[in-house]
């Protein structure tokens, strides 16, 4: 039985693109908790979202880990070193061996820690050129998990997401769809009875021409792909006037969630 839980990352542990009804977003971290909470005595489970945007790995373990390890959780998910992977220049190897550091410490002092992978990006535009970086970071931390007994959300084997319908138009976060999908398989990964099927499959879509899929593209580069270079130029981050949700009441969520359904 899990009593407590502690979500650190970056903007997809956040839930970005997963709007609640006060424009503050939800996300599977959110939603997995609440999964998590179903399963004990009500008032019993305890809460923690302590993830945000933009962070880079060595800022998720300077920022969020110790107060993660000071609430000493039954369950912690890490997901961190995403927004290196994706920056030019960056070396996947060097990359895992941070996270390795950062896995021993948490291993040492939490029972549960949940790492996750990163996406399948073949069908993402700007981004599919990093599917190999991406899979070789994956290998590490598949490797890693193994060392250390951490239970593995593994996001490239979860086809469902690569379905347009599971991102938000930003193309780099998740819609609610999606994230509800993820918080899904998380529960599978630790053995939870889960209410729906993460890879059930989606609804048909009627086929798109060639000129819908430049222009979707085109006002997709003018709206969020040129901003997101200005800020790494100018060095600024999503997440650089952002605070944690922190704790979080189960409740609360789920109404959260129904107000928006």
């Amino acid at each position: 039985m899990i009593g407590s839980y502690v979500a650190v990352g970056d903007s997809f542990t956040e839930g970005v693109g997963d709007p609640g009804p006060d424009g503050a977003f939800v996300g599977w971290a959110d939603r997995f908790a609440v999964l998590l909470a179903d399963r004990v005595p009500e008032g019993d489970f305890r809460y923690t979202n302590l993830a945000v945007r933009g962070k880079l790995l060595d800022q998720i373990v300077e920022d969020q880990v110790p107060r993660a390890l000071e609430l000493a959780p039954d369950l912690m998910s890490f997901c961190a070193g995403g927004n290196d992977i994706i920056r030019p220049g960056t070396d996947p190897d060097e990359v895992a061996e941070r996270f390795e550091r950062a896995v021993v410490r948490l291993t040492s002092a939490v029972g549960t820690v949940m790492v996750t992978t990163g996406f399948d990006t073949r069908d993402v535009p700007v981004l599919r050129h990093l599917r190999g970086k991406i899979a070789t970071y994956n290998g590490h931390v598949r490797a890693i998990a193994d060392r250390y007994g951490c239970p593995v959300l593994d996001l490239w084997s979860l086809r469902t997401v690569r379905d347009r319908r599971a991102w938000d138009d930003d193309r780099l976060h998740l819609s609610p769809e999606g994230h509800t999908r993820v918080a899904l398989r998380a529960g599978q990964v630790l053995g939870l009875e889960v209410p729906a099927d993460p890879e059930q499959p989606w609804p048909p879509l009627p086929p798109r021409g060639t000129f819908e899929v430049r222009r979707d593209n085109i006002q997709w580069a003018r709206e969020y792909l040129v901003p997101w270079i200005g800020r790494r130029l100018r060095g600024e981050s999503s997440g650089d006037h952002v605070a944690a949700k922190g704790a979080l009441s189960p409740d609360d969520i789920r109404m959260r969630i129904a107000s928006v359904a």
